[in-house]
């Protein structure tokens, strides 16, 4: 929704490689080499270890050019990303940030043409479409992958969930006293004509959120959604359209919203929060991966191992998305251990994704 891109050596730098412990090269050109301690003499076969070096340095020089992304928010994040990447590789990053859902429309609307050679998105489902549709190409061989929550990505390499969100209820906190505990509340009289929903058609991790809830109740969580419609919830655009009015007071709950965004502005001072339903949500992955079509395939490689880098997910960490690698802690928010999670079918929802969509939207114009 691939083979690992690993600095070649020649047959003889491999010979004496064998010596030196502990010497490898990763994804995005860096090294790290076995280090003769106190500064002695390297044992048998040490003398290789500098000729290793200046060749894996060289080898580094070699990824050069460009590299065209599409990545749907946090835009803060996104923009820190690149600056990583470029300082890393000299790559250029050209970047379109958009929605999921104006990422997938461009990339139809440049089928004849490609130009992305590496896609993040907001919603696994939609990669795993893109992985169906025989668009993505497999790396396997991606740095980190072994440290990643195995349910986000791909076992083939096909793509990578190298962070997430969660959707829950977020509210204003001058206005709430008494914040919603379940999804079915909504429903009540007192938030009539009160509450936002984002648009599946905009948002994947809304689309998650809507797909996955059916997955687990079938036709009849149709009624919830019909309910809250009859209640005056409003389709309010993509996530932050769906969130600012909800900061500024005009409305009073979003539902379905996406978590980080609400932990952003409470770190800003704004009068917001979020609850999870003790009945379950969803948390929706944000998968990256490579495009078959890529002119820029090293370079490619190269980005994904530098999204599983510790550097990067440290960033996902400071933009209050979960960190798709099981060893590095969320940062001033629930973890997933602390998320309720309802039991989805992400195979269902990757198949009923269009249709869900068309109808929910049906209901809510």
């Amino acid at each position: 929704m691939k083979t690992r891109m690993t600095t070649g050596l020649k047959n003889g730098a491999l010979l004496l490689l064998t010596a030196v412990v502990g010497f490898s090269i990763a994804g995005c050109g860096t090294t790290q080499q076995a280090a003769s301690t106190n500064g002695a003499a390297p044992k048998a076969g040490g003398a290789a270890a500098e000729p290793a070096k200046t060749e894996a340095k060289q080898e580094e020089k070699k990824l050069s050019g460009k590299l065209v992304v599409y990545s749907a928010g946090p835009k803060e994040l996104a923009e820190s990303i690149q600056k990583g990447y470029e300082a890393k590789t000299g790559v250029k990053i050209e970047m379109f940030q958009g929605t999921t859902g104006k990422i997938l429309s461009r990339m139809e609307a440049e089928k004849a043409n490609p130009v992305v050679d590496v896609v993040v998105l907001a919603s696994l489902p939609s990669a795993q479409g893109l992985k169906k549709s025989g668009m993505t190409l497999e790396y396997k061989e991606a740095k980190n992958a072994d440290k990643l929550i195995p349910e986000w990505s791909d076992k083939d390499g096909n793509f990578f969930g190298y962070s997430a969100s969660a959707l829950g209820i977020g509210y204003n906190t001058k206005l709430v006293k008494t914040p919603p505990k379940e999804w079915a509340d909504l429903t009540k009289e007192e938030w009539k004509g009160k509450i936002n929903i984002p648009d599946p058609a905009l948002s994947g991790s809304a689309l998650d959120f809507v797909t996955g809830y059916l997955s687990t109740r079938g036709d009849s969580g149709w009624e919830l959604l019909d309910q809250y419609k009859k209640n005056g919830a409003v389709m309010a655009g993509a996530n932050q359209e769906a969130l600012d009015p909800v900061i500024t007071g005009s409305k009073s709950i979003v539902a379905a919203g996406v978590d980080y965004m609400t932990y952003q502005a409470k770190a800003k001072g704004e009068p917001i929060d979020m609850i999870y339903p003790a009945s379950g949500t969803v948390i929706s992955p944000r998968p990256a991966a490579i495009v078959k079509t890529s002119k820029n395939v090293d370079n490619a490689k190269a980005f994904i191992d530098y999204l599983l880098s510790d550097e990067a997910q440290k960033m996902v960490a400071e933009t209050y998305l979960l960190p798709g690698r099981k060893d590095v802690a969320a940062k001033d928010r629930p973890g997933v251990e602390q998320i309720p999670q309802m039991k989805v079918d992400w195979a269902w929802m990757d198949t009923n994704g269009d249709a869900v969509t068309k109808k929910f939207t049906q209901l809510f114009k």
